[in-house]
């Protein structure tokens, strides 16, 4: 492990829904180097194995469950095997959810809007009612929810995707001041344009193009939002709650995308390094 990484986490135990692999992943890892003990969910068994044992090849402490977080009796699953095997459940990061849910809205019907709404809402509603009760008896703990920029800036042909995000913003706020007396702390990283597109799917020029419109200049990579979740999940963040991290570059900031900007960004100022 990097010696580099604050150990903010140590003697904590939390649970990463949808982490066999891209951001789940990464958080996870981040978890894991941060001292905590991680139980990595996904529904891909073959790749939630994996993940939670590159974790403990790197000196840490994981396990790997499989399970569907839109069903309760996988989720009650999930809870009683995490604390079977490392004792609590201090840390939730809810992240599981549908990422193929690209349909325009002339096209969606009423099976395909159940199950955007059932993968990316409803899982988190069960996973938060389980750690709920289970942080409230032990006094206290940290939920964090994967948002999008959705939430607050529409996709097109994403009317089902960005509706449940926004009610996970809204269920961020409005879980927090409920559980705030049980020492619970509920908040959201909203992540940008992150590549999580597996090798060779998506081309140098793609991501370049995408890139371009980021006030950052480049898309995100997963091990960008860990530290994130990791502050959120730890006691610098004592007195956060009820918020939403954006990590994007910059790119909820701007007002226009650089394509349709009236200050082009040809007009910027070429600076010469130090060292030059």
């Amino acid at each position: 492990m990097s010696t580099t990484v604050p150990r903010r986490l140590e003697g904590r135990v939390a649970i990463v829904t949808g982490a066999g692999g891209g951001i789940g992943g990464a958080v996870a890892a981040r978890l894991a180097a941060e001292g905590a003990s991680v139980v990595l969910d996904d529904i891909r068994e073959e790749r939630v194995t994996a993940a939670a044992e590159a974790i403990r090849a790197d000196g840490g402490a994981a396990i790997g469950v499989v399970a569907d977080v839109s069903r309760k009796d996988e989720v009650d699953g999930l809870f009683d095997r995490a604390i079977e095997e490392f004792g609590s459940v201090d840390i939730l990061v809810n992240n599981a959810g549908r990422l193929d849910t690209a349909r325009h809205f002339l096209e969606v019907d009423e099976e395909h809007w159940d199950n955007v709404q059932r993968s990316n809402q409803k899982s988190m509603y069960l996973c938060d009612f389980r750690a709920a009760h289970e942080m409230a008896r032990r006094g206290g703990g940290a939920i964090i929810h994967t948002s999008s920029g959705g939430a607050t800036r529409a996709h097109r042909g994403n009317v089902q995707y960005d509706a449940a995000k926004g009610a996970i913003e809204a269920m961020t706020r409005a879980l927090a001041l409920d559980l705030a007396p049980y020492g619970i702390r509920v908040n959201a990283v909203a992540p940008g344009a992150i590549d999580i597109a597996p090798p060779g799917a998506m081309s140098d020029e793609e991501k370049s193009e995408r890139g371009a419109a980021i006030p950052l200049g480049r898309m995100g990579v997963p091990q960008d939002l860990g530290g994130a979740y990791a502050f959120l999940a730890s006691e610098d963040a004592a007195y956060v709650t009820g918020q939403v991290l954006v990590v994007d570059g910059g790119q909820i900031a701007q007002l226009r995308s650089p394509q349709v900007e009236i200050f082009a960004m040809e007009r910027y100022p070429a600076i010469e390094p130090i060292g030059a």
